[in-house]
């Protein structure tokens, strides 16, 4: 199922929703369609691409600091590449592994191939001698959202 976009009444974008949530935000009335496929509709709505609130959602929290870290906000930033490889990346390695204390943090992790995660095992990238092809970094929400 495709994604929806969801913008705040300034334009800004907040996040994305299923086409299905989009749908009941439309029947709703609390969004209307900024872009839509052209001649597809369910019902009565045009099948959204983008959504528009009606009412601004405060949203102060999100300049404050980034988005939190998440397996599937680490997929989403590295583009589901391996940080090892270049392959297909189905999960998520830790550069420093946990056992010698390396944590949950976007700084700490990056997408990586169940080949390469195992090869690597509980080790750092130099001790298995697997350079990574990108730094982990912290992204900030535009980063996330436009993924």
């Amino acid at each position: 199922m495709s994604v929806v976009l969801v913008l705040n009444a300034d334009f800004g974008p907040l996040h994305r929703v299923s086409v299905r949530h989009a749908i009941r935000m439309l029947f709703r009335e609390v969004a209307v369609v900024e872009e839509a496929r052209p001649d597809a509709r369910i019902g009565v709505f045009p099948i959204p691409t983008v959504v528009r609130l009606v009412s601004y959602v405060v949203t102060r929290w999100r300049h404050s600091r980034g988005p939190s870290w998440s397996r599937g906000g680490v997929l989403s930033r590295d583009g589901r590449t391996c940080a090892y490889c270049g392959g297909a990346a189905s999960t998520i390695d830790h550069v420093l592994p946990r056992s010698r204390g390396g944590g949950n943090t976007w700084l700490n992790t990056v997408a990586a191939c169940g080949r390469c995660n195992q090869r690597k095992g509980d080790r750092t990238p130099a001790e298995a001698r697997m350079p990574l092809r990108r730094v982990p970094t912290a992204p900030g929400w535009a980063a996330l959202a436009a993924h």
